[in-house]
């Protein structure tokens, strides 16, 4: 099943609301970070962000479809993210994943580093837990995190290896979190609730030190 033109711009106008919204809070330096919402899952048809775009503004050529090998599905001038097949990896490795979502950040990029010899960052208690659908009393959650491979392919196979539906999200070391959802507002609500996570841990590390000091 082909997407319609209908489905496209309903896409790009979701990631469009997205885009704007993580672009207040700083998330996107640069032009760092991308941005997917699935089309179909057979053939697999994403809306992608384009390569190089300032993600503080909104044009005409902000977007493109591109397939499961992260090619364009139609003749256009635009570049799809460099990225674009960790997105396709995600939603090949989890065919609930609707939409997926990539930022920068410090406190994303602190704690991977924190923590890249463990393989993932781990948290438990805090109640931004339930933001990622997870409503066990005291949960914990560990979040894998990767070397950050200047190869895309072997970055985007060391991804493949680690997520799974348990935790949706990834850290990539010193680079960013990918994280996903069933659609595109609950992929934004965990984005959100992993930055959350992240912030409250590395100023819980700095009281504690305080704390210690004194």
């Amino acid at each position: 099943m082909t997407s319609t033109l209908e489905q496209r711009m309903d896409a790009f106008r979701r990631l469009d609301e997205v885009k704007l919204t993580f672009a207040r809070r700083d998330w996107f330096p640069g032009t760092s970070g991308n941005l997917s919402i699935k089309l179909t899952d057979d053939p697999l048809h994403f809306a992608v962000t384009a390569s190089g775009k300032d993600k503080t503004k909104l044009s005409a050529e902000d977007y493109l479809i591109v397939d499961q090998d992260s090619r364009p599905v139609e003749e256009t001038s635009l570049k799809p993210s460099a990225e674009t097949m960790i997105h396709a990896v995600v939603y090949k490795k989890i065919p609930t994943a609707g939409a997926c979502f990539h930022v920068h950040t410090v406190a994303n990029n602190l704690v991977s580093e924190l923590y890249f010899n463990q393989g993932a960052f781990s948290i438990q208690g805090q109640e931004l837990i339930k933001g990622l659908g997870i409503w066990e009393e005291n949960a914990r959650i560990s979040v894998p995190i990767v070397e950050n491979f200047a190869d895309i392919p072997k970055l985007a196979a060391a991804i493949e290896e680690v997520i799974s539906p348990d935790v949706p999200g990834v850290l990539i070391r010193n680079h960013g979190i990918y994280a996903w959802g069933g659609n595109d507002f609950e992929a934004k609500r965990h984005l959100e609730s992993f930055e959350f996570l992240f912030e409250y841990h590395l100023r819980w590390l700095q009281l504690r030190h305080v704390a210690v000091s004194e």
